[in-house]
């Protein structure tokens, strides 16, 4: 354990991020991935795995003047479907509520906001295809549940 802690803080002081191992890792990496697609096409991260009691936001950017909350979804393959598709009511509904709880940090009018999803296909062997930016995937605040 001692050794492991030291190559863990070794790497993070040549400033190498810690990287999760098993399906914690393959989402890391997809995340870097979307991290990357989004500041090539000019947005500016701003947060990355924001969380709170009511949810979690991979990422924040801002694209402009709007404040983006970017939801990160990949898929090794489309048997079960595409990354979009991963993205469901539910999800929506715990990233909007994280949203609000982001936004109550701004005093006074907070700034306009959208909801993002990059879906990451790894069975894809185009790279240009296997990043895809959904801007305004879905608007909140979303109904609720039904019990």
């Amino acid at each position: 354990m001692p050794l492991e802690l030291a190559r863990r803080i070794a790497a993070r002081l040549r400033g190498v991020p810690h990287r999760p191992g098993g399906r914690r890792g393959i989402g890391h990496d997809w995340e870097r991935e979307a991290e990357r697609a989004l500041v090539a096409e000019g947005f500016r991260i701003v947060e990355r795995n924001f969380r709170t009691r009511e949810g979690e936001i991979d990422l924040i950017a801002r694209d402009a003047e709007t404040l983006c909350f970017v939801e990160v979804k990949g898929r090794a393959s489309r048997a079960f479907g595409g990354p979009a598709e991963a993205v469901t009511l539910e999800k929506q509904r715990r990233v909007a509520r994280a949203a609000a709880a982001y936004l109550l940090r701004f005093r006074g009018e907070p700034p306009a906001c959208r909801f993002d999803v990059v879906c990451v296909d790894a069975g894809s062997t185009d790279p240009k295809s296997r990043v895809m930016i959904l801007k305004g995937a879905f608007e909140g605040p979303l109904p609720p549940r039904r019990r």
